[in-house]
């Protein structure tokens, strides 16, 4: 595909989605394959389109391995990084938030971007739901610290402080 094939594929995907809540979910989702099959079945932005667009009309269960098939692939740009999210989000939300605590916690590996805020959100949802709850808070607060007009410091400070007390009481040793 040339550069401008390409893009124009990108272009009208967008259009796309800036209309996902003027479509009936079975036309966009219809739509979507569509596009994606431009692409062909097996092409790791195909699939990770076809996946969120499943994730996003709620058909999660759908989505899981279409996510997992685009991250064998070579995904592009910050859509590896999306991929890994969204299917560690659809994990938790299928009731295995440990696996998506450890995609979050390997992806978060990789660096800091601007998804790094929405990998943290969800990584807080998964602790939560893991029974871990106070170290959930402390990696929300320590998220949202650096976008408060005041007290960016105490905030980050005291979610230090929850995640390094939280660490304490489930260290092995104790200690």
């Amino acid at each position: 595909m040339t550069a401008t094939t390409a893009q124009d594929w990108e272009d009208r995907s967008a259009a796309l989605w800036s209309r996902i809540d003027a479509l009936a979910p079975e036309d966009f989702l219809a739509r979507t394959d569509a596009l994606a099959a431009e692409l062909g079945a097996d092409h790791p932005v195909a699939l990770f389109e076809r996946a969120a667009a499943r994730d996003s009309l709620g058909r999660t269960d759908e989505a899981v391995p279409l996510y997992r098939r685009a991250l064998r692939g070579e995904l592009p740009g910050e859509r590896r990084r999306r991929a890994v999210i969204q299917l560690a989000s659809s994990r938790r939300a299928l009731g295995d938030p440990e696996e998506s605590i450890s995609l979050l916690t390997a992806e978060r590996a990789h660096g800091e971007d601007h998804l790094s805020d929405a990998l943290t959100a969800v990584l807080a949802l998964a602790l939560a739901d893991a029974g871990r709850a106070r170290e959930g808070v402390a990696e929300a607060v320590a998220a949202l610290a650096p976008h408060l007009p005041r007290y960016q410091r105490s905030m980050a400070n005291y979610a230090r402080m929850m995640g390094e007390a939280e660490a304490q009481k489930t260290s092995p040793s104790g200690d």
